[in-house]
Protein backbone atom coordinates (compact mmCIF):
# COMPACT_ATOMS: atom_id res chain seq x y z
CA UNK A 1 0.00 0.00 0.00
CA UNK A 2 1.28 3.48 -0.90
CA UNK A 3 1.91 6.03 1.82
CA UNK A 4 0.75 8.78 -0.55
CA UNK A 5 -1.44 8.21 -3.58
CA UNK A 6 -2.34 11.02 -5.99
CA UNK A 7 -4.90 10.35 -8.73
CA UNK A 8 -6.06 12.73 -11.45
CA UNK A 9 -5.16 15.81 -9.38
CA UNK A 10 -6.33 19.09 -10.88
CA UNK A 11 -5.58 22.46 -9.27
CA UNK A 12 -6.89 25.79 -10.54
CA UNK A 13 -6.61 29.34 -9.21
CA UNK A 14 -9.32 31.97 -9.36
CA UNK A 15 -8.16 35.53 -10.01
CA UNK A 16 -10.01 38.56 -11.35
CA UNK A 17 -12.97 36.39 -12.23
CA UNK A 18 -10.82 34.04 -14.32
CA UNK A 19 -9.68 30.49 -13.66
CA UNK A 20 -6.11 29.37 -14.41
CA UNK A 21 -5.35 25.63 -14.42
CA UNK A 22 -1.96 24.97 -12.77
CA UNK A 23 -2.04 21.16 -12.37
CA UNK A 24 -3.73 19.02 -15.02
CA UNK A 25 -4.66 15.46 -14.09
CA UNK A 26 -1.49 14.44 -12.22
CA UNK A 27 -1.22 10.88 -10.86
CA UNK A 28 1.63 9.24 -8.91
CA UNK A 29 2.29 7.32 -5.70
CA UNK A 30 4.99 7.24 -3.01
CA UNK A 31 5.61 3.84 -1.43
CA UNK A 32 6.83 2.99 2.06
CA UNK A 33 10.49 4.03 2.45
CA UNK A 34 10.64 5.24 -1.15
CA UNK A 35 11.96 8.52 -2.59
CA UNK A 36 10.02 9.91 -5.54
CA UNK A 37 11.37 13.01 -7.31
CA UNK A 38 9.20 15.58 -9.03
CA UNK A 39 11.36 17.42 -11.57
CA UNK A 40 10.69 20.18 -14.06
CA UNK A 41 11.26 23.87 -14.65
CA UNK A 42 9.73 26.72 -12.65
CA UNK A 43 6.03 26.99 -13.34
CA UNK A 44 5.65 23.31 -14.22
CA UNK A 45 3.40 22.67 -11.20
CA UNK A 46 5.80 20.80 -8.90
CA UNK A 47 5.31 22.89 -5.76
CA UNK A 48 1.58 23.37 -6.33
CA UNK A 49 1.21 19.60 -6.53
CA UNK A 50 3.13 19.11 -3.28
CA UNK A 51 1.25 21.82 -1.38
CA UNK A 52 -2.11 20.51 -2.52
CA UNK A 53 -1.49 17.13 -0.81
CA UNK A 54 -2.54 18.64 2.53
CA UNK A 55 -4.25 21.74 1.09
CA UNK A 56 -1.63 24.35 1.96
CA UNK A 57 -2.70 26.48 -1.00
CA UNK A 58 -4.55 29.78 -0.71
CA UNK A 59 -8.28 30.26 -0.62
CA UNK A 60 -8.37 31.04 -4.33
CA UNK A 61 -7.19 27.49 -5.12
CA UNK A 62 -9.65 24.82 -6.23
CA UNK A 63 -8.50 21.21 -5.86
CA UNK A 64 -10.11 18.26 -7.63
CA UNK A 65 -9.21 14.58 -7.84
CA UNK A 66 -7.93 12.29 -5.11
CA UNK A 67 -5.04 12.55 -2.63
CA UNK A 68 -4.90 9.79 -0.03
CA UNK A 69 -2.47 9.41 2.86
CA UNK A 70 -2.50 5.81 4.12
CA UNK A 71 -5.96 5.50 2.63
CA UNK A 72 -7.30 8.69 4.23
CA UNK A 73 -8.74 11.15 1.72
CA UNK A 74 -7.15 14.61 1.94
CA UNK A 75 -9.11 16.40 -0.80
CA UNK A 76 -12.19 17.88 0.82
CA UNK A 77 -11.12 16.86 4.35
CA UNK A 78 -12.06 19.28 7.12
CA UNK A 79 -9.47 21.56 8.69
CA UNK A 80 -9.25 19.52 11.89
CA UNK A 81 -8.31 16.35 10.02
CA UNK A 82 -5.77 18.22 7.88
CA UNK A 83 -4.15 19.84 10.92
CA UNK A 84 -3.64 16.43 12.48
CA UNK A 85 -1.72 15.26 9.42
CA UNK A 86 0.22 18.46 8.66
CA UNK A 87 3.56 18.64 10.44
CA UNK A 88 2.82 15.39 12.23
CA UNK A 89 2.48 12.65 9.62
CA UNK A 90 3.46 14.73 6.58
CA UNK A 91 6.15 17.41 7.02
CA UNK A 92 7.65 19.95 4.64
CA UNK A 93 11.12 21.39 4.07
CA UNK A 94 11.13 24.48 1.88
CA UNK A 95 13.80 26.05 -0.34
CA UNK A 96 14.45 29.29 1.53
CA UNK A 97 14.47 28.87 5.31
CA UNK A 98 14.58 32.62 5.96
CA UNK A 99 11.05 32.92 4.56
CA UNK A 100 9.85 29.93 6.61
CA UNK A 101 11.49 30.75 9.94
CA UNK A 102 10.08 33.59 12.04
CA UNK A 103 12.80 36.28 12.35
CA UNK A 104 11.32 37.50 15.66
CA UNK A 105 11.43 34.15 17.49
CA UNK A 106 14.33 32.12 18.83
CA UNK A 107 15.07 28.61 17.58
CA UNK A 108 13.79 27.16 20.86
CA UNK A 109 10.43 28.91 20.57
CA UNK A 110 9.91 27.90 16.95
CA UNK A 111 10.86 24.26 17.45
CA UNK A 112 8.94 23.95 20.72
CA UNK A 113 5.71 25.17 19.13
CA UNK A 114 5.21 22.08 16.98
CA UNK A 115 6.30 19.70 19.76
CA UNK A 116 3.81 21.21 22.21
CA UNK A 117 1.01 21.13 19.64
CA UNK A 118 1.44 17.54 18.47
CA UNK A 119 3.20 15.78 21.35
CA UNK A 120 1.96 17.70 24.38
CA UNK A 121 5.49 18.11 25.78
CA UNK A 122 6.14 21.17 27.92
CA UNK A 123 8.99 22.85 29.79
CA UNK A 124 12.12 20.80 30.40
CA UNK A 125 10.87 17.84 28.35
CA UNK A 126 10.17 20.03 25.31
CA UNK A 127 13.55 21.76 25.64
CA UNK A 128 15.35 18.41 25.82
CA UNK A 129 13.54 17.26 22.68
CA UNK A 130 14.60 20.44 20.85
CA UNK A 131 18.26 19.94 21.84
CA UNK A 132 18.04 16.31 20.71
CA UNK A 133 16.64 17.36 17.32
CA UNK A 134 19.27 20.05 16.74
CA UNK A 135 22.06 17.64 17.62
CA UNK A 136 20.50 15.02 15.33
CA UNK A 137 20.67 17.36 12.34
CA UNK A 138 24.28 18.37 13.05
CA UNK A 139 23.95 21.71 14.88
CA UNK A 140 27.06 21.81 17.07
CA UNK A 141 26.73 22.89 20.70
CA UNK A 142 22.96 22.79 20.27
CA UNK A 143 22.02 23.96 23.75
CA UNK A 144 23.90 27.24 23.33
CA UNK A 145 22.04 27.83 20.05
CA UNK A 146 18.53 27.71 21.55
CA UNK A 147 18.42 31.47 22.12
CA UNK A 148 19.72 32.27 18.63
CA UNK A 149 17.58 33.93 15.97
CA UNK A 150 17.51 32.78 12.32
CA UNK A 151 19.64 35.70 11.06
CA UNK A 152 22.45 34.60 13.39
CA UNK A 153 22.86 31.30 11.53
CA UNK A 154 24.47 30.49 8.21
CA UNK A 155 22.39 29.28 5.25
CA UNK A 156 23.34 25.66 5.89
CA UNK A 157 22.54 25.93 9.60
CA UNK A 158 19.14 27.47 8.87
CA UNK A 159 18.33 24.61 6.51
CA UNK A 160 19.31 22.12 9.22
CA UNK A 161 16.95 23.87 11.63
CA UNK A 162 14.17 23.54 9.03
CA UNK A 163 14.91 19.82 8.78
CA UNK A 164 14.80 19.54 12.59
CA UNK A 165 11.36 21.22 12.60
CA UNK A 166 10.14 18.87 9.89
CA UNK A 167 11.34 15.82 11.84
CA UNK A 168 10.11 16.99 15.25
CA UNK A 169 7.09 14.71 15.30
CA UNK A 170 8.49 11.71 13.44
CA UNK A 171 6.67 12.12 10.10
CA UNK A 172 6.08 9.16 7.85
CA UNK A 173 6.34 11.27 4.71
CA UNK A 174 8.78 14.15 4.19
CA UNK A 175 8.13 16.56 1.31
CA UNK A 176 11.33 18.44 0.44
CA UNK A 177 10.71 21.36 -1.92
CA UNK A 178 14.02 22.48 -3.47
CA UNK A 179 15.80 22.06 -0.10
CA UNK A 180 19.34 22.54 -1.44
CA UNK A 181 18.99 25.00 -4.34
CA UNK A 182 20.23 28.07 -2.45
CA UNK A 183 23.13 26.26 -0.74
CA UNK A 184 26.82 26.02 -1.60
CA UNK A 185 27.98 22.71 -3.04
CA UNK A 186 29.70 21.48 0.12
CA UNK A 187 26.72 22.45 2.31
CA UNK A 188 24.39 20.90 -0.26
CA UNK A 189 26.28 17.62 -0.02
CA UNK A 190 26.08 17.71 3.79
CA UNK A 191 22.32 18.35 3.76
CA UNK A 192 21.72 15.54 1.28
CA UNK A 193 23.86 13.20 3.35
CA UNK A 194 21.82 14.16 6.42
CA UNK A 195 18.52 13.50 4.64
CA UNK A 196 19.82 10.14 3.42
CA UNK A 197 20.86 9.16 6.94
CA UNK A 198 17.59 10.30 8.51
CA UNK A 199 15.55 8.52 5.88
CA UNK A 200 17.39 5.25 6.50
CA UNK A 201 17.24 5.52 10.28
CA UNK A 202 13.60 6.60 10.51
CA UNK A 203 12.21 4.61 7.57
CA UNK A 204 10.61 7.70 6.07
CA UNK A 205 9.19 8.11 2.60
CA UNK A 206 10.16 11.22 0.66
CA UNK A 207 8.74 13.37 -2.10
CA UNK A 208 11.74 15.33 -3.39
CA UNK A 209 11.10 18.39 -5.58
CA UNK A 210 14.00 19.85 -7.53
CA UNK A 211 15.26 21.07 -10.89
CA UNK A 212 18.78 19.75 -10.22
CA UNK A 213 18.90 16.44 -12.06
CA UNK A 214 22.36 15.53 -10.73
CA UNK A 215 20.78 15.21 -7.28
CA UNK A 216 17.85 13.20 -8.59
CA UNK A 217 20.07 10.63 -10.27
CA UNK A 218 21.90 9.90 -7.03
CA UNK A 219 19.06 10.06 -4.52
CA UNK A 220 15.67 9.12 -6.03
CA UNK A 221 14.13 5.70 -6.57
CA UNK A 222 11.59 6.93 -9.10
CA UNK A 223 11.17 10.13 -11.11
CA UNK A 224 8.12 12.04 -12.37
CA UNK A 225 8.91 14.71 -14.98
CA UNK A 226 6.45 17.62 -15.03
CA UNK A 227 5.78 20.19 -17.74
CA UNK A 228 2.92 22.69 -17.94
CA UNK A 229 1.07 21.07 -15.04
CA UNK A 230 1.27 17.51 -16.38
CA UNK A 231 3.51 14.49 -15.77
CA UNK A 232 4.96 13.84 -19.20
CA UNK A 233 7.14 10.89 -18.17
CA UNK A 234 7.66 8.73 -15.10
CA UNK A 235 9.55 5.61 -14.17
CA UNK A 236 12.56 4.21 -12.33
CA UNK A 237 15.39 6.72 -12.04
CA UNK A 238 17.85 4.60 -14.00
CA UNK A 239 15.35 4.10 -16.84
CA UNK A 240 14.53 7.83 -17.07
CA UNK A 241 18.19 8.85 -17.19
CA UNK A 242 19.44 6.06 -19.44
CA UNK A 243 16.60 6.06 -21.97
CA UNK A 244 14.34 9.15 -21.72
CA UNK A 245 11.38 8.88 -24.07
CA UNK A 246 9.72 12.29 -23.96
CA UNK A 247 11.42 15.17 -25.86
CA UNK A 248 11.08 17.44 -22.81
CA UNK A 249 12.88 14.94 -20.58
CA UNK A 250 15.63 14.67 -23.18
CA UNK A 251 15.94 18.48 -23.20
CA UNK A 252 16.19 18.61 -19.39
CA UNK A 253 18.86 15.92 -19.29
CA UNK A 254 20.95 17.62 -21.96
CA UNK A 255 20.72 21.05 -20.29
CA UNK A 256 24.18 21.57 -18.83
CA UNK A 257 26.53 24.50 -19.19
CA UNK A 258 29.43 23.09 -21.20
CA UNK A 259 32.18 24.33 -23.45
CA UNK A 260 34.72 27.05 -22.76
CA UNK A 261 34.82 30.81 -23.39
CA UNK A 262 36.75 32.31 -26.27
CA UNK A 263 40.47 32.73 -25.53
CA UNK A 264 41.63 36.14 -24.32
CA UNK A 265 43.73 38.04 -26.88
CA UNK A 266 47.38 38.23 -25.86
CA UNK A 267 47.33 42.03 -26.11
CA UNK A 268 44.08 42.46 -24.16
CA UNK A 269 44.38 45.47 -21.82
CA UNK A 270 43.90 45.10 -18.07
CA UNK A 271 40.48 46.44 -17.04
CA UNK A 272 40.54 46.03 -13.26
CA UNK A 273 43.01 45.06 -10.55
CA UNK A 274 43.11 44.79 -6.79
CA UNK A 275 46.27 44.60 -4.70
CA UNK A 276 46.21 43.32 -1.11
CA UNK A 277 42.57 44.36 -0.73
CA UNK A 278 41.38 44.08 2.86
CA UNK A 279 37.83 44.48 4.15
CA UNK A 280 37.41 44.24 7.91
CA UNK A 281 34.20 45.21 9.65
CA UNK A 282 34.60 46.55 13.21
CA UNK A 283 32.80 44.89 16.12
CA UNK A 284 31.64 47.66 18.44
CA UNK A 285 30.51 47.18 22.02
CA UNK A 286 29.42 49.26 24.96
CA UNK A 287 27.89 52.69 25.37
CA UNK A 288 30.85 54.39 23.67
CA UNK A 289 30.81 51.85 20.80
CA UNK A 290 34.44 50.90 21.25
CA UNK A 291 35.93 48.54 18.69
CA UNK A 292 36.65 45.22 20.40
CA UNK A 293 37.47 43.19 17.32
CA UNK A 294 36.87 42.78 13.60
CA UNK A 295 34.96 40.55 11.22
CA UNK A 296 37.71 39.74 8.73
CA UNK A 297 35.59 39.51 5.58
CA UNK A 298 38.47 39.71 3.06
CA UNK A 299 42.20 39.42 3.71
CA UNK A 300 44.79 40.61 1.18
CA UNK A 301 42.94 39.69 -2.02
CA UNK A 302 44.84 40.35 -5.24
CA UNK A 303 43.37 39.82 -8.71
CA UNK A 304 43.53 41.13 -12.25
CA UNK A 305 41.01 40.85 -15.10
CA UNK A 306 41.56 41.79 -18.75
CA UNK A 307 39.19 42.79 -21.54
CA UNK A 308 37.40 39.66 -22.78
CA UNK A 309 38.40 37.68 -19.69
CA UNK A 310 36.30 36.14 -16.91
CA UNK A 311 37.64 35.64 -13.40
CA UNK A 312 35.45 33.19 -11.51
CA UNK A 313 35.32 33.56 -7.71
CA UNK A 314 34.11 30.50 -5.81
CA UNK A 315 33.71 29.50 -2.18
CA UNK A 316 31.07 28.89 0.45
CA UNK A 317 28.68 31.51 1.79
CA UNK A 318 30.57 33.90 4.03
CA UNK A 319 33.88 33.34 2.25
CA UNK A 320 34.05 36.99 1.12
CA UNK A 321 33.18 36.64 -2.59
CA UNK A 322 30.46 39.28 -2.78
CA UNK A 323 32.21 41.55 -0.27
CA UNK A 324 35.28 41.61 -2.52
CA UNK A 325 33.16 42.46 -5.56
CA UNK A 326 31.31 45.26 -3.78
CA UNK A 327 34.61 46.74 -2.64
CA UNK A 328 35.86 46.73 -6.24
CA UNK A 329 32.78 48.79 -7.13
CA UNK A 330 33.57 51.12 -4.20
CA UNK A 331 30.17 50.28 -2.69
CA UNK A 332 31.79 49.39 0.66
CA UNK A 333 34.94 50.61 2.36
CA UNK A 334 38.21 48.73 1.98
CA UNK A 335 41.97 49.05 2.38
CA UNK A 336 44.43 48.35 -0.40
CA UNK A 337 44.68 49.32 -4.05
CA UNK A 338 41.81 49.18 -6.56
CA UNK A 339 42.39 50.29 -10.16
CA UNK A 340 39.80 50.48 -12.93
CA UNK A 341 41.04 51.11 -16.48
CA UNK A 342 44.43 52.00 -15.02
CA UNK A 343 43.06 54.62 -12.66
CA UNK A 344 43.45 54.24 -8.90
CA UNK A 345 39.93 54.62 -7.45
CA UNK A 346 40.54 53.72 -3.81
CA UNK A 347 40.56 57.33 -2.67
CA UNK A 348 38.36 59.04 -5.27
CA UNK A 349 35.45 61.15 -4.05
CA UNK A 350 31.87 60.26 -5.01
CA UNK A 351 31.71 62.95 -7.67
CA UNK A 352 34.96 61.73 -9.22
CA UNK A 353 33.70 58.16 -9.13
CA UNK A 354 30.49 58.92 -11.00
CA UNK A 355 32.28 59.24 -14.32
CA UNK A 356 33.68 55.72 -13.85
CA UNK A 357 30.40 54.16 -12.72
CA UNK A 358 29.27 53.80 -16.32
CA UNK A 359 32.20 51.46 -16.94
CA UNK A 360 31.44 49.31 -13.87
CA UNK A 361 28.11 47.47 -13.72
CA UNK A 362 26.72 44.64 -11.60
CA UNK A 363 24.08 41.93 -12.13
CA UNK A 364 22.67 40.35 -8.97
CA UNK A 365 21.47 36.84 -8.11
CA UNK A 366 17.78 37.60 -7.61
CA UNK A 367 16.46 39.64 -10.54
CA UNK A 368 13.05 40.06 -8.92
CA UNK A 369 14.60 41.62 -5.83
CA UNK A 370 16.81 43.99 -7.84
CA UNK A 371 14.11 45.21 -10.25
CA UNK A 372 11.64 47.83 -9.02
CA UNK A 373 8.09 46.44 -9.23
CA UNK A 374 6.79 49.99 -9.78
CA UNK A 375 8.84 50.65 -12.89
CA UNK A 376 8.22 49.38 -16.41
CA UNK A 377 10.93 47.42 -18.19
CA UNK A 378 11.71 50.47 -20.34
CA UNK A 379 12.17 52.64 -17.24
CA UNK A 380 14.35 50.00 -15.54
CA UNK A 381 16.67 49.47 -18.50
CA UNK A 382 16.91 53.16 -19.41
CA UNK A 383 17.43 54.49 -15.89
CA UNK A 384 21.22 54.51 -16.18
CA UNK A 385 21.14 56.46 -19.44
CA UNK A 386 19.73 59.52 -17.71
CA UNK A 387 21.98 59.15 -14.66
CA UNK A 388 25.13 59.08 -16.78
CA UNK A 389 23.89 61.38 -19.55
CA UNK A 390 24.73 59.00 -22.39
CA UNK A 391 21.63 59.27 -24.55
CA UNK A 392 23.60 61.39 -27.03
CA UNK A 393 20.50 62.65 -28.79
CA UNK A 394 19.20 59.18 -29.61
CA UNK A 395 15.64 58.12 -28.93
CA UNK A 396 15.61 56.36 -25.56
CA UNK A 397 12.99 53.78 -26.57
CA UNK A 398 15.06 52.88 -29.61
CA UNK A 399 18.11 52.28 -27.41
CA UNK A 400 16.06 50.11 -25.03
CA UNK A 401 14.58 48.16 -27.95
CA UNK A 402 18.06 47.55 -29.34
CA UNK A 403 19.50 46.16 -26.11
CA UNK A 404 16.35 44.09 -25.41
CA UNK A 405 16.72 42.44 -28.80
CA UNK A 406 20.40 41.80 -28.08
CA UNK A 407 19.66 39.95 -24.83
CA UNK A 408 16.82 37.93 -26.35
CA UNK A 409 13.77 39.91 -25.18
CA UNK A 410 10.87 41.13 -27.28
CA UNK A 411 10.99 44.96 -27.43
CA UNK A 412 7.18 44.97 -27.65
CA UNK A 413 7.14 44.00 -23.94
CA UNK A 414 9.06 47.06 -22.70
CA UNK A 415 5.92 48.65 -21.23
CA UNK A 416 5.25 45.63 -18.99
CA UNK A 417 6.35 45.25 -15.37
CA UNK A 418 8.79 42.72 -13.82
CA UNK A 419 6.07 40.46 -12.34
CA UNK A 420 4.82 39.76 -15.86
CA UNK A 421 8.07 37.98 -16.79
CA UNK A 422 9.59 34.59 -15.95
CA UNK A 423 12.73 34.27 -13.82
CA UNK A 424 14.95 33.86 -16.88
CA UNK A 425 13.38 36.86 -18.60
CA UNK A 426 13.85 38.99 -15.47
CA UNK A 427 17.53 38.08 -15.42
CA UNK A 428 17.80 39.14 -19.06
CA UNK A 429 16.22 42.48 -18.09
CA UNK A 430 18.85 42.90 -15.35
CA UNK A 431 21.60 42.08 -17.87
CA UNK A 432 20.11 44.57 -20.37
CA UNK A 433 20.10 47.29 -17.69
CA UNK A 434 23.83 46.76 -17.18
CA UNK A 435 24.77 46.34 -20.84
CA UNK A 436 22.93 49.38 -22.23
CA UNK A 437 25.72 51.55 -20.78
CA UNK A 438 28.35 49.53 -22.67
CA UNK A 439 30.49 48.96 -19.55
CA UNK A 440 34.04 47.65 -19.55
CA UNK A 441 33.69 45.60 -16.32
CA UNK A 442 30.61 43.60 -15.28
CA UNK A 443 30.34 41.89 -11.92
CA UNK A 444 27.98 38.90 -12.05
CA UNK A 445 26.94 37.92 -8.53
CA UNK A 446 25.34 34.44 -8.66
CA UNK A 447 23.37 35.37 -11.82
CA UNK A 448 22.28 31.79 -12.60
CA UNK A 449 21.81 30.11 -9.21
CA UNK A 450 18.08 30.92 -8.94
CA UNK A 451 17.35 29.66 -12.47
CA UNK A 452 16.34 26.31 -13.92
CA UNK A 453 18.98 24.27 -15.74
CA UNK A 454 17.72 25.03 -19.26
CA UNK A 455 17.51 28.76 -18.47
CA UNK A 456 21.00 28.65 -16.91
CA UNK A 457 22.40 27.36 -20.19
CA UNK A 458 20.68 30.16 -22.10
CA UNK A 459 22.05 32.85 -19.76
CA UNK A 460 25.59 31.42 -19.94
CA UNK A 461 25.43 31.43 -23.75
CA UNK A 462 24.11 35.02 -23.68
CA UNK A 463 26.94 36.18 -21.40
CA UNK A 464 29.52 34.43 -23.59
CA UNK A 465 28.14 36.09 -26.70
CA UNK A 466 28.10 39.58 -25.17
CA UNK A 467 31.64 39.14 -23.88
CA UNK A 468 32.93 38.03 -27.28
CA UNK A 469 31.14 40.89 -29.06
CA UNK A 470 32.18 43.74 -26.76
CA UNK A 471 35.35 42.46 -25.07
CA UNK A 472 33.77 42.65 -21.63
CA UNK A 473 35.69 41.81 -18.47
CA UNK A 474 33.64 39.69 -16.07
CA UNK A 475 34.00 38.99 -12.37
CA UNK A 476 31.77 35.92 -12.04
CA UNK A 477 30.73 34.90 -8.52
CA UNK A 478 29.03 31.54 -8.10
CA UNK A 479 28.83 28.38 -6.05
CA UNK A 480 27.87 26.38 -9.17
CA UNK A 481 31.26 25.10 -10.27
CA UNK A 482 29.92 23.62 -13.50
CA UNK A 483 28.84 27.09 -14.64
CA UNK A 484 32.13 28.60 -13.44
CA UNK A 485 34.06 26.04 -15.48
CA UNK A 486 32.03 26.84 -18.60
CA UNK A 487 32.42 30.61 -18.35
CA UNK A 488 35.75 31.40 -16.64
CA UNK A 489 39.33 31.82 -17.82
CA UNK A 490 40.80 32.29 -14.33
CA UNK A 491 39.45 31.01 -11.01
CA UNK A 492 39.94 32.29 -7.47
CA UNK A 493 38.95 30.09 -4.52
CA UNK A 494 38.06 31.86 -1.26
CA UNK A 495 37.50 30.56 2.26
CA UNK A 496 36.72 32.72 5.30
CA UNK A 497 38.13 35.83 3.68
CA UNK A 498 41.35 34.24 2.43
CA UNK A 499 42.31 33.42 -1.16
CA UNK A 500 43.35 29.78 -0.77
CA UNK A 501 44.09 29.13 -4.44
CA UNK A 502 44.04 31.00 -7.75
CA UNK A 503 45.08 30.26 -11.31
CA UNK A 504 43.92 29.25 -14.81
CA UNK A 505 40.60 27.40 -14.97
CA UNK A 506 42.00 24.06 -16.09
CA UNK A 507 44.68 24.09 -13.42
CA UNK A 508 42.17 24.74 -10.62
CA UNK A 509 39.63 22.19 -11.84
CA UNK A 510 41.96 19.43 -13.02
CA UNK A 511 44.77 19.71 -10.48
CA UNK A 512 43.59 21.53 -7.33
CA UNK A 513 46.30 21.99 -4.73
CA UNK A 514 44.51 22.97 -1.51
CA UNK A 515 42.40 20.51 0.46
CA UNK A 516 39.52 22.99 0.48
CA UNK A 517 39.49 23.25 -3.32
CA UNK A 518 39.58 19.46 -3.57
CA UNK A 519 36.56 19.26 -1.25
CA UNK A 520 34.68 21.80 -3.39
CA UNK A 521 35.39 19.81 -6.55
CA UNK A 522 34.32 16.54 -4.93
CA UNK A 523 31.06 18.12 -3.78
CA UNK A 524 30.32 19.64 -7.19
CA UNK A 525 31.30 16.80 -9.51
CA UNK A 526 30.90 13.69 -7.39
CA UNK A 527 27.98 14.25 -5.02
CA UNK A 528 27.69 10.54 -4.30
CA UNK A 529 31.20 10.41 -2.91
CA UNK A 530 30.76 13.68 -1.04
CA UNK A 531 27.38 12.96 0.47
CA UNK A 532 27.59 9.28 1.30
CA UNK A 533 24.93 6.70 0.52
CA UNK A 534 21.90 7.61 -1.61
CA UNK A 535 18.54 8.62 -0.25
Amino acid sequence: MSVLSVENLRVSFQQDGKSALAVRGVSFAVGKGETVALVGESGSGKSVTALSTVNLLGRNAHIEGSVTYNGQQMVGADEKALRKVRGNDISFIFQEPMTSLNPLHTLEKQLTESIELHQGLRGVAARARVVELLERVGIHDAESRLSSYPHQLSGGQRQRVMIAMALANGPELLIADEPTTALDVTIQAQVLELLAELKRDLGMSMLFITHDLSIVRKFADRVCVMKDGEIVEHGLTADIFDAPRHPYTQTLLSAESVGVPDPVPADAPVVATTDNLKIWFPIERGLLRRTVGHVKAVNAATLSVRAGETVGIVGESGSGKTTLALAMMRLIKSEGRIAILGREISKLQKRQLRALRRDMQIVFQDPYGSLSPRMSVEQIIAEGLGVHGVEAGRNKRDMVAEIMTEVGLDPATMDRYPHEFSGGQRQRIAIARAMILRPKLVILDEPTSALDMTVQVQIVELLRGLQAKYGLAYIFISHDLKVVRALSHQVMVMKRGDVVEAGPRDQIFDDPQSEYTKALMAAAFDLEAAAGAGV
